[in-house]
């Protein structure tokens, strides 16, 4: 079974992200520790509130090595709300705080020509193939969020959410996969994302 480690840094629906992974048929560990998680098959980054305080807290939990040496040895990454846009190197909310660097591009405010904060429920709609997006593409997926990522590459966004002009709604970079959405928040659909994400770490 795939052995994913949960990091714990102060910022994430910690519990309904654990009850959804291993619904999804994994074993998870809710860690703050390197190490621990080190020893895990795949990493997930959960995230809520404001992209600065979650940088703060990720970093004073000494876990910004733990994910570099990770992404870069190319191994299973799961980035979920704020926890995808920490992953970047800069946002709107906190410009003078620097993300993880993780990924290239960065996060821009939703604009003034939609509601602020996106809060509910939209379609994923897939821009290319992907395994992740099984029984998932052109479903309905839980959002709550103001700011959205602009990722350095078209070829970085699998799917989109047509909210206003529209933003990234799902990611891949390698072995970095992000979504926007809170699939632990979203039903059935967000349970076969996460299932989908497991059968292809086990792979």
């Amino acid at each position: 079974m795939t052995a994913v480690a949960l990091l714990d840094y102060g910022a994430g629906n910690l519990r309904s992200a654990q009850r959804a992974l291993e619904r999804a048929g994994a074993t998870v560990t809710i860690t703050a520790n390197a190490d621990t998680a080190a020893q895990a098959d795949a990493l997930v980054v959960p995230g809520v509130g404001h992209f600065g305080q979650c940088v703060r807290q990720f970093l004073a939990a000494g876990l910004r090595d733990l994910v570099q040496d990770w992404v870069a040895g190319g191994r299973p990454l799961l980035g979920i709300c704020v926890g995808m846009q920490i992953m970047y190197p800069s946002s709107d909310e906190d410009p003078l705080v620097k993300g993880l660097g993780l990924l290239p591009g960065t996060v821009r405010r939703l604009p003034p020509t939609v509601t602020v904060p996106h809060m509910g429920w939209n379609t994923v709609d897939a821009v290319r193939d992907d395994k992740l997006l099984e029984g998932v593409a052109g479903e309905f997926v839980y959002f709550v969020h103001s700011y959205a990522a602009v990722p350095g590459e078209d070829d970085h966004v699998v799917a989109t959410c047509d909210y206003g002009p529209g933003f990234p709604a799902v990611v891949r970079v390698g072995p970095v996969v992000a979504t926007q959405f809170h699939p632990e928040k979203s039903g059935d659909v967000g349970a076969r994302l996460l299932a989908n994400w497991v059968r292809e770490v086990q792979a």
